[in-house]
């Protein structure tokens, strides 16, 4: 069993709520804005209810992972939660805070389990930090894409 780590961004977007939502929804569109992130496949699913599945490629540094994750949890234009299935061990949620008309915090949580003695370096200041740092720059990147007028009503 390995251990878990957790990393928390957060961005304030001048947008409205239906527009920020209506655009982190298209998960097949995750790769112009989240650069580890090579492709988000839909998978045909025979159900219409929950969980939503989809297939992930991570793609950084001459590594590549690939992953399933559900959605379990989806309220709209407010929260989702998923996690993995099968493959490397993730979960996250992305909250949405309407703050006013036009401006919206959008919070996104990110978990993955390691193996314990990689967990012990990944906790260290500088790789942890990159981690973070660098979920920072998508989620800046996706206020970029939504304040430009992709996904606008």
């Amino acid at each position: 069993m390995g251990q878990w780590l957790e990393h928390t961004v957060f961005s304030e977007i001048t947008a409205p709520v239906e527009q920020v939502w209506q655009v982190w929804s298209d998960l097949e569109a995750m790769p112009l804005w989240m650069t580890w992130i090579e492709s988000v496949k839909t998978i045909e699913n025979e159900t219409t209810t929950l969980p939503d599945l989809t297939e992930w490629t991570l793609a950084a540094n001459g590594f590549r992972f690939k992953w399933q994750a559900k959605i379990n949890e989806r309220i709209d234009k407010q929260k989702l939660e998923w996690s993995s299935i099968g493959g490397l061990p993730t979960k996250g949620s992305v909250r949405f805070y309407e703050e006013k008309e036009n401006f919206t915090i959008v919070k996104l949580i990110i978990s993955y389990e390691l193996p314990k003695a990689l967990a012990r370096f990944m906790k260290e200041d500088i790789l942890g930090k990159l981690v973070t740092n660098e979920l920072q720059n998508n989620l800046d990147n996706f206020k970029e894409l939504v304040e430009s007028g992709h996904g606008k009503l």
